[in-house]
C-alpha cells in the first residue's frame, strides 16, 4: 500500500462532507474495517460505527470524487456481507485527517 500522493495537511478541492447509513448484513462481516481501508485508501476521513438497529453509520469527508468512489463501494461492501441499502445526506465539511472505526 503506498501513500497518497498529495499533502494530508491541507483541505481537498472541492471538499465535502457525506453521512451514509448502510443496512444489509452489515455488523459481524468486517464491513467496518474494509469501510475503513477503503477510506484511507481514497484518502478520507471520518468513521465507521455499528449501529443499535443493525446497519452501519458511516461519515466520510474529502474529495466530492473519493466519496462518490466511498459510495460505489458501500452498495456492495466487503465479500461477506449483504448490503441491502445505503442512505446518505451531506454534511458540512470537517477537516477530518483520520478514519476510525467506532
Amino acid at each position: 500500500m503506498s501513500a497518497s500522493k498529495g499533502s494530508s495537511t491541507s483541505a481537498p478541492e472541492d471538499p465535502a462532507c457525506q453521512l451514509f447509513r448502510v443496512t444489509g448484513r452489515v455488523q459481524g462481516v468486517f464491513f467496518r474495517a474494509s469501510t475503513q481501508t477503503t477510506a484511507r485508501d481514497l484518502g478520507l476521513g471520518g468513521y465507521a460505527k455499528n449501529l443499535p438497529d443493525g446497519s452501519v453509520e458511516v461519515l466520510a469527508c474529502g474529495s466530492r470524487d473519493a466519496l462518490a468512489q466511498l459510495d460505489e463501494w458501500l452498495q456492495e461492501g466487503p465479500p461477506m456481507a449483504a448490503v441491502t441499502g445505503v442512505e446518505s445526506e451531506p454534511r458540512p465539511f470537517e477537516d477530518i485527517e483520520a478514519f476510525s472505526i467506532g
